[in-house]
């Protein structure tokens, strides 16, 4: 039996409701939902955003958490760009090493991460003992509870994720043009800046779009390394409504840690707009 091609739209039609559906009630119906909180608890009002505005501590707290992101984002992103790299032009048996490394922190809880961190990094942990024992330093270095230790934890949480669209853009490139760059005499460093990095612009900017935005919510990596030393917004939001009870303003800081994401994703999404250009033309 033949179907219409209008019957085919309506099948389409109804395989697709669900996601509507499923953004509505998800996302929707939830973001409404503490807009209101943040607007109306514990009595009608903007005072809240009023805070936000007026508050030199919350706009500290915006500062550190843009900050730590964009140093999280640029320190991933040049690693995962190294082992992408390696990866793309590694052996059989070594792309497959590579790979198992990259992998593995998706299988580990990010809570464990942390707190292996937390071991390695504090006073008497690995780090510092090993340092001290070859006479490098006289004292511990202050490696945790503080933003070095949230940065350390980020980077290491970020970079797998930032090595996979690196590693997509990197695989989408022709081997012919490499060759042709050498054979016209270009060495290997004047191949990879001029040649292989221009037309890896549309994966650097995924990464970093990627890296970023999910560093903007990162909670329980800087709650755990930072000791409160290096609250981020997202730790701002919890201590607000489960410590304060301030669920209006932690509402409120919601609010504007949402609009923050969606400016970044909009400005993401035109500069890869302008990377995916650059890498065609290059």
């Amino acid at each position: 039996m033949r179907i219409s091609a209008q019957g085919t739209l309506r099948i389409y039609a109804l395989l697709i409701l669900p996601l509507p559906v499923i953004i509505l009630l998800g996302y929707l119906l939830p973001t409404l939902g503490v807009l209101g909180w943040s607007l109306s608890l514990p009595q009608p009002g903007v005072q809240h955003y009023a805070t936000i505005v007026d508050s030199v501590t919350i706009h500290t707290v915006i500062w550190r958490t843009l900050r730590i992101c964009l140093l999280t984002t640029l320190i991933s992103v040049a690693i995962a760009y190294l082992i992408a790299y390696r990866w793309r032009f590694a052996s059989g048996r070594g792309r497959q090493f590579i790979e198992l490394f990259v992998l593995l922190p998706f299988w580990l809880s990010m809570l464990i991460r942390a707190f292996a961190w937390l071991v390695l990094l504090r006073n008497d942990g690995l780090i510092n003992h090993s340092l001290l024992t070859l006479g490098l330093v006289n004292e511990p270095l202050a490696l945790v509870r503080n933003e070095t230790g949230a940065l350390i934890g980020m980077v290491h949480f970020m970079v797998p994720y930032a090595v996979l669209p690196l590693l997509s853009s990197m695989r989408q490139i022709d081997d012919g043009l490499l060759r042709a760059a050498s054979s016209l005499g270009a060495g290997r460093w004047a191949t990879l800046k001029d040649v292989f990095f221009p037309l890896t612009l549309p994966g650097v900017a995924a990464a970093s779009a990627t890296v970023f935005v999910f560093s903007l919510g990162c909670f329980v990596t800087p709650a755990l390394l930072g000791g409160g030393k290096a609250a981020m917004l997202a730790e701002s939001i919890y201590i607000q409504m489960f410590q304060l009870s301030n669920w209006g303003l932690g509402a409120a800081l919601s609010i504007v840690l949402m609009l923050m994401v969606a400016v970044c994703a909009l400005v993401f999404g035109k500069l890869l707009g302008f990377a995916r250009l650059t890498g065609r033309t290059a």
